[in-house]
């Protein structure tokens, strides 16, 4: 029989394992009302982080990437400056978006590092343009940063600087250099007064306030402005600015994308971008032409300085000699020096070029200065070929030094290609030098021989010849050059950007893309909703006190005898006071189950005499003296004479209610200081008496494991019905376990809400051993739902009050304010 008993316990243990669901569900049912609670607050903070919030708007553009042929470049064209094609441009175009350089373009050129402000309900609001109002910084001088600077208008013209300083220093930057550095500010409150135009100036702002558009501003109107750190900005843009392909094909359109709360600052950021972007890409594709223009035009003032020189030289010899007529055939014979010497000053023009280019390749890195060899006239198809290839290749290095790491795999792939190309380009250099040499010694031999024909010249003549040949080369060096530079000029005037924009952005009164404000209250129901079921699970979890009667069938196999509601009143005399309530039907209830419970024993073991039960229970609090008092009531009105023995010698409690005092008890009797008559109390119930416990002894356990305990209880069972015996908690003192040997039936008691789910192990294991023997479990507290006796009062109620047990069993009858708070959470 006892291996069966242990198999229902370990069976029982087993279930306690898995987690009740079901009791989980009650709990929250239960707790709706802390529910709900949560989600209104939820719903509320929701709200006003929707009101409090700005407007997130998102606009974007559109712009275009190809290779755009210059509409004046023909094959005739002597100078091309149009390189490549559209491979990797959009990647490209794509990156410099994004890189650090081009918004620090942007950003300075629309001065985004400055905000203009005004006050709103919840904050300061961004109006940037629609602000009466403008600024024009001082950029040499500092501008203090992350402090707002008030401007109140005090009158059509005059306005006042205000702003407050907590110390004597700030942080300011100036924006010309972008240098920050610490400034002396004025501690307190500041304010000045200066008029519209007047330069303001002062150790943390300067600059200039001009009306906007002429607009009129009301007086006593304040606004606001605040300076940020530049680069801080930068990098804002840099990562906020969103760029893609406008579709999934291979369309060379690119989408600018911007989020932001003011669509004006948007649209100017995204156009600007796209405008500085075009430009940029412009001055790189021109800068061949640039470059080309710059050397013709250092070569253009030598050959005008000599044009004028000559023009001088031969105005002067006129002045000095009569002008004469010249043979014919040494005209002709001049003519044809003058001839020679034009090829051969350009011809050693282009071996000065090709000198100094080959210079320039030895000694530089940078190949994007170099100018067109056309422009002196080399039509050499490998030079040509070489140096475009070079300045190209040079041009797309210098635009990938902004987005590309200087170890990375494309600058040494792109150096290699730089390196062969030059290495033939000086080889053809070399060779197309030596034949220009051969050229120039060709044309000295030639020079020389109609040199020698015009010396039979008078000294005059020969003199004026020279200087008129002179004069002609330099007009025909000037012409060529002037023809050269126009041409250079012209394909550079018509180049076309690669980029150019399709769409512009523009505020037309949509983009808003937040605050979400529908999300907001979706996840503030969410959190409201989840979040206290969370704690719910969490206090489910971790809660250890029983609360229903299905849980104790589960933590044990000892029966159930009875349930006691909870009621309040004010002594522990219910049943004699209240005889019609609920709780004094309890009692009587379990008075019927202890009766056929009694018939059973009686015929098993034939005892005579009066029958005993004890009360005890786990820890102090739990109801025992309260059921006590009520069990030995109910037994004493239905007719049986009945005794109440207080045998909680450590904690004494049940004289209150009698009105009897504790000077004289069952501890009087046990030491022989007075007889047991002497300590017998009559109430005034019919057929109770009382025996209280007495003064509290130093040896509690050693008194009731005495002999005359025993002889007590064989007097009693001869002297009255009922024998009720109210003992100490069986979970903190081993008392109550010297007097279950004199026990017919042992009451444990349960309190709902209060009872700890370990204390049953404890009894269980106290049952499982045989130290406690026909046991039974009173329900106190109890209090019937729906919910299958989940959720049930909390607090006492019965006018009486149990402090924790122990110390010697002192009482605190007094609550912390935590209690109470915790109570006022346990009643919602």
């Amino acid at each position: 029989m006892a291996y069966n008993e242990f198999d229902d316990i370990e069976s029982m243990e087993s279930s306690r394992i898995a987690f009740d669901f079901k009791g989980f569900l009650f709990k929250i049912v239960n707790l709706w009302k802390f529910v709900l609670l949560s989600i209104g607050a939820a719903l509320i903070i929701a709200y006003l982080i929707n009101v409090r919030k700005e407007n997130v708007y998102k606009l974007d553009s559109l712009i275009s990437v190809e290779n755009d042929q210059n509409p004046f470049f023909t094959a005739n064209t002597s100078i091309s400056f149009n390189w490549g094609g559209v491979s990797g441009k959009m990647g490209k175009t794509i990156t410099t978006l994004q890189t650090r350089t081009h918004n620090e373009k942007v950003v300075d050129s629309l001065q985004l590092y400055m905000d203009y402000l005004v006050e709103g309900k919840y904050k300061k609001l961004d109006i940037y343009k629609r602000a009466p109002f403008k600024v024009t910084l001082d950029l040499t001088k500092p501008q203090v940063l992350n402090k707002y600077i008030g401007v109140r208008f005090t009158s059509a013209d005059q306005f006042e600087i205000f702003t407050e300083f907590e110390g004597a220093n700030g942080r300011a930057q100036r924006y010309d250099t972008k240098e920050t550095t610490a400034v002396e500010v004025p501690v307190g409150a500041f304010s000045k007064v200066y008029t519209i135009g007047e330069k303001v100036a002062l150790p943390f702002f300067s600059g200039t306030l001009e009306f906007r558009n002429e607009r009129q501003i009301k007086p006593g109107t304040a606004f606001y402005l605040r300076f940020k750190n530049f680069d801080g900005v930068v990098n804002g843009y840099k990562n906020n600015i969103m760029v893609g392909s406008f579709n999934k094909t291979n369309s060379p359109v690119l989408k600018l994308s911007l989020a932001g709360t003011n669509k004006g600052k948007i649209v100017d950021f995204l156009n600007t971008t796209a405008a500085i972007l075009s430009r940029t890409e412009l001055e790189r594709k021109n800068l061949y032409a640039t470059n080309t223009i710059k050397f013709i035009d250092s070569s253009l003032a030598a050959v005008d300085t000599s044009l004028k020189g000559f023009t001088k030289e031969m105005n002067s010899f006129r002045k000095k000699n009569k002008v004469f007529d010249v043979d014919a055939e040494m005209l002709d014979v001049s003519g044809k020096l003058k001839d020679f010497e034009s090829q051969k000053e350009a011809e050693q023009t282009k071996l000065n070029y090709l000198n100094r280019l080959e210079s320039y390749l030895q000694t530089k890195t940078d190949y994007t200065n170099i100018a067109a060899p056309t422009s002196v006239g080399i039509s050499e198809g490998n030079i040509l070929t070489s140096v475009r290839k070079i300045t190209s290749l040079a041009i797309e290095r210098k635009s990938l030094e902004y987005t590309t790491r200087e170890e990375s795999e494309i600058f040494k792939n792109i150096d290699r290609q730089i390196d062969a190309e030059k290495n033939v380009l000086l080889e053809t250099i070399k060779a197309t030098i030596s034949t220009i040499n051969i050229q120039l010694g060709t044309l000295n031999r030639n020079i020389a021989n109609l040199d020698v024909k015009l010396r039979g010249l008078p000294e005059d003549q020969q003199e004026y010849l020279k200087i008129q040949r002179k004069l002609d080369i330099s007009q025909e060096a000037y012409d060529i050059y002037m023809n050269k530079r126009s041409e250079a000029a012209i394909v550079k005037a018509a180049n076309i950007s690669d980029i150019s924009i399709i769409d512009e952005a523009k505020d037309i009164g949509g983009g808003k893309i937040g605050p979400n404000t529908s999300l907001n209250y979706m996840m503030g129901l969410m959190l409201g909703f989840f979040i206290p079921l969370f704690l719910i699970f969490v206090v489910f979890l971790l809660d250890s006190t029983i609360h229903g009667s299905d849980e104790v069938e589960q933590l044990t196999s000892i029966p159930i005898l009875g349930l006691i509601g909870k009621y309040r009143y004010h002594n522990n005399l219910v049943v004699f006071e209240k005889p019609k309530s609920a709780v004094a039907e309890s009692f009587r209830a379990i008075r019927s189950s202890l009766q056929f419970f009694y018939k059973n024993k009686m015929k098993k073991e034939e005892q005579e005499g009066g029958k005993t039960i004890m009360i005890t229970s786990s820890v102090s609090g739990e109801g025992k003296t309260f059921t006590s008092i009520n069990i030995a009531t109910v037994y004493a009105l239905s007719g049986k004479k009945t005794i109440l023995l207080g045998l909680d010698l450590r904690k004494p409690k049940i004289f209150d209610d009698f009105d009897l005092t504790n000077e004289k008890g069952v501890v009087n009797y046990f030491i022989g200081d007075s007889t047991f008559d002497e300590v017998i109390n009559h109430t005034k119930i019919d057929n109770l008496d009382v025996v209280t416990s007495g003064p509290i002894p130093p040896n509690p356990s050693e008194l009731l494991m005495s002999d005359k305990m025993g002889d007590l209880i064989k007097r009693l069972r001869q002297e009255y019905d009922m024998i009720v015996l109210d003992t100490p908690p069986l979970g903190l003192v081993t008392d109550a376990l010297e007097l279950v040997q004199y026990a017919d039936a042992s009451i444990f008691m349960v309190r709902l809400d209060y009872t700890k789910k370990g204390m049953l192990q404890l009894i269980n294991a106290k049952y499982r051993a045989g130290e406690v023997k026909n046991i039974s479990i009173v329900l106190n507290f109890y209090k019937h739902k729906t919910n299958h006796n989940y959720g049930y009062g909390y607090g006492y109620g019965y006018g009486y009050g149990y402090g924790v047990y122990g110390n010697s069993y002192h009482e605190d009858n007094k609550k912390s304010l935590f209690k109470k708070a915790k109570a006022f959470i346990k009643s919602i």
